[in-house]
């Protein structure tokens, strides 16, 4: 069932060329569950593993890395207005948005072309474009690694917050995420009040947009800002928008007069961190085979046969920059291990 010493190279999306100590694949809840009781994995660091598109290596690693591949796509249930769908934990996450949206089913497709799986989604509470899963999100089913317990979290007990969750904080490495549960509208209402959706539809001439024009506004957006991972070794956005006190952005709009920012809650503004990096100068600065990519400052790439270390050295380098410069402290969105 486990293979030994492999390479992870093809299995994230920085391209970065370390090892497993032991590998396996789950496709259900009874394969993962058989997994975690061989004598293998017994006493030894267990790794989820999903698409390998939000996290760095930065050494071998000499656990136990499950690599969940858990299909499907189905109604749970539905009434006049509305339907429950849930996804296997190892679907890709774009093609249940693809799924709902040639489904006829809204509340999805502002996220449309987010890498990873189905089952990472919840643990990031992905967002992008005016939505977050967590306005979609009923439940999911988890198991807790230690145990082999079934667990079932719901929207209010997985404590989603901006890119965060009970996965990231108390929970973080003891679940495998089976399956995900979100309710979709029958009737949608579009949300293009996103400034980038609207230039985008104009482009496309579209004057009265479905959730298929917004999902394929959002595609081209995506593709036309960030670099594919199959060409450039990256993890997408690598650093959170800070949030800070809106009396401190008011202070830092005095000295910084083009500074954006975004209400985020009661005396809270976001800041754009692709924009604070972009001011310090890293847009486009290459050290090696390392830099901040020259059309979206936010992503961290390695242009080839970087190692973990060196893309960290990098972002720390960065963040030390904004720091020094604005006061404000990044926070890395990819997971380190």
């Amino acid at each position: 069932k486990f293979q030994k010493d492999i390479s992870l190279k093809s299995l994230n999306t920085f391209g970065i060329d370390v090892r497993s100590g032991l590998y396996a694949e789950f496709h259900s809840r009874q394969e993962l569950e058989d997994l975690l009781s061989e004598p293998e994995t017994q006493g030894r660091k267990i790794l989820i593993l999903g698409s390998g598109s939000n996290i760095l290596f930065s050494a071998d690693y000499p656990g136990v890395i499950l690599h969940n591949r858990i299909p499907g796509i189905g109604i749970a249930a539905d009434d006049e207005n509305t339907v429950l769908i849930k996804a296997g934990g190892g679907v890709r996450w774009h093609s249940l948005v693809l799924w709902a949206v040639d489904n006829g089913y809204g509340g999805l497709e502002n996220l449309s072309l987010i890498p990873g799986t189905v089952g990472a989604a919840p643990i990031q509470n992905i967002g992008a474009y005016g939505a977050e899963l967590k306005n979609t999100f009923i439940e999911l089913e988890a198991m807790e690694t230690a145990t082999g317990q079934v667990k079932t979290f719901s929207n209010e007990q997985c404590r989603f917050g901006y890119r965060d969750s009970i996965f990231k904080q108390e929970a973080k490495g003891k679940f495998a995420i089976l399956s995900v549960s979100v309710v979709l509208t029958k009737n949608p209402t579009v949300n293009t009040r996103y400034g980038a959706i609207e230039e985008e539809l104009h482009k496309m001439k579209v004057t009265n947009p479905g959730i298929k024009e917004v999902s394929e506004a959002v595609i081209s957006i995506r593709r036309s800002k960030l670099p594919n991972p199959e060409v450039i070794g990256n993890a997408g956005s690598f650093f959170k928008n800070p949030v800070v006190p809106t009396a401190f952005y008011e202070s830092m709009k005095s000295k910084f007069t083009s500074i954006p920012g975004y209400p985020a809650g009661k005396d809270k503004t976001k800041l754009a961190a692709g924009w604070l990096i972009e001011q310090c100068g890293w847009k486009g600065k290459r050290s090696g085979n390392v830099g901040m990519h020259d059309r979206q400052a936010l992503v961290l790439v390695n242009y080839g046969g970087a190692s973990g270390p060196e893309l960290l050295a990098h972002a720390r380098m960065v963040m030390q920059s904004v720091m020094d410069t604005f006061g404000v402290e990044l926070e890395m969105e990819v997971n380190i291990v």
